[in-house]
């Protein structure tokens, strides 16, 4: 089946960013872009920024940068505002969260952060019990929440002047839900909001709020969110992108590519453990276990998926696999993930292998934020709706349409992520078969 090139919008005017959460991973990201913005500082970590994509023959030498091969918003062109429960203007959260450096990163931006307040959040502490900040709607009916929602969205883009804006989930992780009755059909969705039902997160809310405004909506926690059946297919009905959840920063980051590797030399696993320290708000939310069961489940799915333990019974097949997430104060944003992964080779003979990653939360998920803020509004530009598996890339627990398995492997993501860029642009989909220039050179 050929699927026909789309035809782009031009990414003219002003792009806002509402972000759902001011705390570490948003101030983060709107004071690299400010500093960016002044050529103070670069964008790394960002694909959209640094990437490059290769066109054509490897003979060709074909390999502009990414921003200048699709068209892209400009960093320039960014807006951002906000919802939080806290009250605090990005300066004081990027303060507070403790990730850059005061006088290096936030003086000289001082001005562009104070001036993003975030407005009163959608909030409820039954599903997030370890925050309950002032700065909320309170409480209010999940109808109000929805239409005030829909009224922020709307003041945002008149006070700023927007021709599109992009919603992205920076907040903190709920606690676990199912798919349910309420989510099958935008019917019964509608019905339970009404009905105050407790299956309606307000995760979901703000999701639903995006979508009924032609917002794209990227889900960087691993909330259900927008991956129920009602929204899934509101968004594709509607032409409004959607992807998530759960952005993919530091452990899960190295499990896809570290699993793929195993598997593509037919190497056993037996067990793989995995703990977290993480000091941030990020870690104290996640000291509730309901809230930690989200972020269970969307990491302990990752190894299965890449391993096929039902075809490869053998070495896949009686893993034991275990994930901890301790919440350690002193430790503040930089996160520390330590894996033992038991592994066996030839004849059964056991290794191991031990990784200790001392990582920065927000400074991996920052540019991963940018990135599917950009990716998200070009979709919406090329009338890309509902599902973005493309964007798999940055997510740990990829939403796919129903009937599907996830792909987590990260370098099949990326080539994902590159081809859809070249059939977006009428390129050809490169394979790496290669064998043509043989078949040349023999000719």
């Amino acid at each position: 089946m050929t699927v026909p090139t789309p035809t782009i919008a031009p990414a003219q005017g002003r792009l806002g960013v509402l972000a759902v959460g001011l705390g570490a991973v948003t101030s983060t990201l709107i004071a690299g872009v400010e500093l960016a913005k002044r050529s103070m500082a670069e964008p790394v970590g960002s694909l959209t920024q640094m990437g490059t994509i290769r066109l054509g023959r490897r003979t060709d030498h074909r390999v502009p940068l990414i921003r200048d091969f699709v068209p892209l918003a400009s960093l320039d062109d960014i807006v951002f505002g906000a919802w939080d429960p806290f009250p605090d203007d990005a300066y004081v959260a990027a303060q507070r969260a403790g990730v850059l450096d005061g006088p290096r990163h936030l003086e000289s931006i001082s001005d562009a952060l104070r001036a993003v307040r975030p407005m009163k959040a959608a909030f409820d502490v039954n599903y997030v019990k370890r925050l309950d900040g002032p700065n909320t709607m309170g409480s209010v009916s999940k109808r109000a929440m929805l239409e005030q929602l829909r009224e922020d969205i709307n003041r945002f883009r008149e006070d700023n002047r927007l021709d599109r804006v992009v919603m992205l989930w920076a907040g903190s992780t709920e606690i676990f839900l199912e798919p349910g009755p309420a989510h099958v059909d935008i019917e019964s969705f509608e019905k339970a909001i009404d009905a105050n039902d407790p299956t309606i997160a307000p995760s979901m809310l703000y999701a639903y709020a995006a979508l009924l405004e032609g917002v794209p909506f990227a889900n960087g926690a691993p909330n259900l969110t927008v991956d129920i059946p009602a929204l899934r297919n509101y968004a594709a009905e509607h032409g409004v992108p959607i992807s998530g959840k759960d952005f993919k920063t530091g452990q899960t980051l190295l499990k896809t590519v570290l699993a793929p590797m195993f598997k593509a030399r037919m190497l056993g696993v037996s067990g793989w453990y995995s703990t977290n320290i993480l000091g941030n708000r990020d870690g104290e939310v996640l000291d509730d276990p309901e809230s930690f069961k989200t972020k269970e489940e969307s990491k302990l799915g990752v190894l299965e998926h890449i391993l096929e333990p039902d075809r490869n019974p053998s070495l896949y097949g009686d893993i034991y696999h275990k994930v901890r997430i301790n919440y350690y104060p002193p430790r503040g944003d930089n996160k520390e993930g330590w894996d033992n992964i038991d592994i066996f080779g030839w004849l059964n003979y056991p290794m191991q292998i031990k990784v200790d990653f001392l990582c920065r939360d927000s400074i991996l998920a920052a540019p991963l934020a940018l990135d599917l803020v950009l990716f998200s509004d070009l979709a919406k530009r090329a009338g890309l709706g509902g599902i973005q598996e493309w964007l798999s890339f940055y997510y740990k627990s990829p939403q796919v349409a129903p009937g599907l398995y996830p792909e987590h492997d990260l370098f099949i993501q990326l080539t994902k992520l590159k081809n859809t860029l070249r059939w977006m642009m009428g390129e050809d989909q490169i394979t790496h078969l290669g064998i043509d220039y043989y078949l040349d050179s023999e000719a």
